[in-house]
């Protein structure tokens, strides 16, 4: 019986995961996503191909490997018919190779209103949501009256549906939040709630399957898993940066969860860093950088949300919270990306502690978010080079290479390869 290999962002997302999952499933003979759904972007580049993808695994551009949405995950009809007619447009029948888990909860289009007026009903104090729906399905989730894709092929399932919007609509009027005039894409939430029932139609295409009973099995006939996450480690609902993170556990805990398999199933776990780093929304970021360096590194790294298109924040990669990455996810293999993006820097720096209140450590307070964090930072002499063309990892610039190893040498794991482009064949592996 084989292993469940897990890759998962290390940082606070958008640090190259679904570009790493494309690169690496060839390797696989399934890639399953077993927590998240479309506020999670995940972007692929290859033969001049750009795709984003929110609820497919990015193992789909691969027509011979087996997809699997986990049980864990969030799908909102609507944005999966989008997703689907849109890699079907580049030739893709995705028909033939994604499974859909039963138990997999969807979002309704008053979960999306409920994401808007919780964020209302917070003022200044709101997370930065994306508007999703994805807090309020798991609210129902956990609540227990949540509606799984199962569900909708139950003869009651019209009923369910019209209870459960009822009690957000009654929510809703109660936090003073105006209903009509709600908008998503610039419908209404009738409007929505019409093209969202139409888009079951699309989901029912799909092979639904007791995904616990459809992963395991695919294990005991050695076929070789790739567990894919969506967000990141500092996003985790338990250990990220509460309460600005995601309403889900995005660490490898989430793969047992999220998919039905046990903590021994678990083989591999590759972890995925930006050089330096970068966050969406509100919350904790002590390498932040507000001036030129992270407006540059916003520009050069192209640094908009895959999902919402906001810019991201910029700043210094950041050590204590990558080694409690590390540290939680159990995490045997580095994956860095986008060194690259500063490659004409005269100096790059690295976060190898924090200072709070005139006293140092290099572990992640519990007043994460309220305390004032100094970053301590270590300077690294820049490569300053451009790094097209270079097809193997010993060939890199030798101050990027010290970098690296000083990356190494702070978390205790090895890296495995690194990225230096945003095409899958611009990742290099280190041999050893």
């Amino acid at each position: 019986m084989t292993k469940i290999d897990v890759l998962l962002g290390l940082q606070w997302g958008d640090e190259g995961k679904g570009k790493i999952v494309d690169v690496l499933t060839p390797n696989y003979d399934v890639v399953a996503r077993f927590q998240g759904g479309p506020n999670a972007g995940h972007t692929l580049e290859f033969n001049g191909m750009k795709h984003v993808l929110h609820i497919i695994p990015s193992g789909i551009f691969h027509s011979d490997k087996i997809n699997l949405i986990g049980n864990g995950v969030l799908i909102e009809p609507r944005i999966f018919r989008q997703e689907i007619e849109g890699i079907a447009e580049k030739g893709v029948d995705a028909t033939k190779n994604l499974f859909v888990s039963k138990k997999a909860h969807l979002i309704l289009p008053s979960h999306r209103m409920m994401d808007a007026a919780n964020e209302q009903a917070k003022g200044n104090s709101k997370i930065g949501s994306t508007l999703k729906g994805i807090g309020p399905a798991y609210t129902d989730k956990i609540a227990r009256t949540g509606i799984r894709v199962g569900d909708i092929l139950a003869p009651d399932f019209i009923e369910r549906y019209g209870q459960l919007k009822r009690q957000h609509l009654m929510m809703a009027h109660a936090m003073d939040f105006d209903v009509d005039a709600f908008r998503i894409d610039n419908m209404t939430l009738s409007e929505y709630e019409k093209v969202w029932m139409e888009s079951l139609a699309t989901l029912k295409r799909f092979r639904f399957v007791n995904s616990e009973y459809f992963i395991n099995q695919c294990l005991r006939d050695n076929k070789k898993v790739l567990a894919e996450g969506a967000q990141a480690m500092m996003l985790d609902i338990d250990f990220g940066t509460y309460p600005f993170v995601t309403s889900s556990n995005t660490i490898t805990a989430g793969v047992c969860t999220g998919l039905g398999v046990a903590p021994s199933s678990i083989g591999k776990v590759m972890g995925i860093t930006k050089a330096y780093c970068t966050r969406v929304g509100a919350g904790p970021f002590p390498t932040q950088l507000d001036d030129e360096i992270g407006h540059k590194l916003c520009e050069l790294g192209h640094e908009y949300g895959a999902t919402t298109g906001r810019p991201r924040r910029c700043g210094w990669i950041d050590l204590p919270a990558l080694r409690y990455a590390c540290m939680i996810n159990g995490v045997t293999e580095l994956y860095v990306t986008k060194p690259d993006v500063m490659n004409d820097f005269e100096t790059v720096n690295m976060c190898t502690g924090y200072q709070i209140e005139g006293q140092c450590t290099d572990e992640i307070p519990f007043e994460y978010n309220t305390v004032h964090i100094d970053p301590v930072l270590t300077p690294f002499p820049g490569w300053k080079q451009s790094l097209q063309g270079i097809d193997s990892y010993d060939r890199l610039p030798e101050h990027l290479r010290t970098f690296l190893a000083a990356i190494e040498q702070q978390t205790g794991v090895p890296i495995a390869a690194v990225s230096i482009s945003p095409d899958r064949k611009d990742v290099l592996f280190k041999t050893v």
